[in-house]
């Protein structure tokens, strides 16, 4: 039997402790052990993003990233970014163009599109697909979710100084 690896990082802002198999993806960690089962688990390959995370201020896909590789590392979730505030204009977007739909891939979806807005604040329709294309949604066909990250950019942009 493989022995458990003791890990130490920092999710949500608060430090975890834990002691995990070397084999724990960073998505079962995050639902199983530390309950923010916002990460969703889709394909376990990482091609349809439900699982994206930001670790060390880079989104990656929490299934393909095991629990022991982000040890001294910042996570960041689903919950965080929407606790903190930071994604709120976004959800209330995706709220107002029927983004959502099921739901399943929306956390991901979110998270991707935060990203975006963070390396790139005005982006056009085309940068915005492109930019989404590692995120499955099998209800909106997309425009929806477009719609919205367009109409918050723009929102953003008429903030700025």
């Amino acid at each position: 039997m493989t022995n458990a690896v003791a890990i130490s990082l920092v999710v949500n802002g608060e430090r975890v402790e834990a002691n995990v198999l070397p084999r724990l993806n960073l998505a079962d960690f995050l639902r199983e052990h530390l309950e923010l089962t916002g990460t969703h688990v889709g394909c376990e390959h990482g091609v349809c993003g439900a699982c994206t995370v930001r670790v060390n201020g880079d989104i990656v896909r929490s299934c393909l990233l095991l629990a022991v590789q982000t040890h001294n590392a910042m996570v960041e979730t689903i919950e965080g970014v929407s606790d903190s505030g930071e994604i709120a204009d976004l959800q209330s977007a995706f709220r107002e163009r029927n983004a959502l739909q099921c739901g399943f891939c929306t956390p991901g979806m979110l998270m991707a599109a935060q990203d975006l807005l963070k390396q790139s604040p005005c982006p056009d329709r085309e940068q915005i697909r492109e930019h989404l294309s590692g995120n499955y949604c099998r209800c909106t066909g997309y425009q929806a979710i477009v719609d919205a990250i367009e109409t918050t950019a723009r929102a953003r942009a008429g903030r700025l100084p």
